[in-house]
């Protein structure tokens, strides 16, 4: 109460004969406004700088997190390439070159006489380009017996060449069964003849 009494008696032109309590008092309260503005204008602006350096210490953080994992899956990838790229090797050296194409159609040719089938029909067709590779159909009719057959068959999958039996049909007949089917096989465009695709190819997109 006295405090409050002394605060309404002092004139605030003469501040040195305030009492000592209201001094300090008053003392305290420019002390504590000089700090506050202190801090407002010169803090904040190292505040904002602050605030700024922790923002790039995350982007940084996350870019380096992200990077890290791109290294990860870069060696994973790489392994998978590596490990396609054999793959792929691997399925082209079943594909024969232009020179081998004979010698596959004679083995196919001999897979049938071996297993005692005859003949009917064995007609390479047109060779069909399909991207890098062509795709060569034979038509073929085969006579001979179940066994024989289902044994021809077998020995055409096994041939080192790929090769496969389309559109099989069998029926019966006067010497036994017949099996009409189309038999394909592929093989690699040389660099003749990708050099020739790619000119036929450039050709017409400029009559385009």
């Amino acid at each position: 109460m006295k405090f409050i009494e002394e605060l309404k008696l002092i004139d605030p032109k003469k501040p040195g004969a305030w009492p000592w309590l209201i001094k300090l008092a008053a003392f305290l309260a420019i002390f504590l406004l000089v700090v506050a503005s202190g801090a407002f204008f010169d803090w904040q602006g190292q505040y904002e700088s602050l605030k700024q350096i922790r923002q790039e210490e995350t982007q940084l953080r996350d870019t380096f997190l992200v990077k890290k994992k791109e290294a990860i899956n870069l060696d994973i990838i790489k392994k998978q390439l590596i490990d396609t790229q054999q793959s792929f090797g691997a399925l082209l050296k079943q594909l024969p070159s232009k020179s081998e194409m004979d010698a596959l159609l004679t083995d196919i040719n001999q897979a049938g006489l071996g297993r005692g089938l005859q003949f009917e029909l064995f007609r390479p067709g047109t060779e069909v380009a399909t991207g890098v590779f062509t795709e060569q159909p034979i038509s073929v009719k085969v006579t001979g017996n179940y066994d024989d057959l289902g044994n021809f068959a077998s020995d055409i999958s096994q041939l080192p060449r790929i090769v496969t039996l389309n559109d099989i049909s069998i029926s019966p007949s006067a010497g036994g069964l017949v099996m009409d089917a189309t038999a394909k096989t592929y093989r690699y465009l040389d660099e003749s003849e990708l050099a020739a695709q790619k000119r036929t190819a450039k050709s017409a997109g400029a009559k385009k």
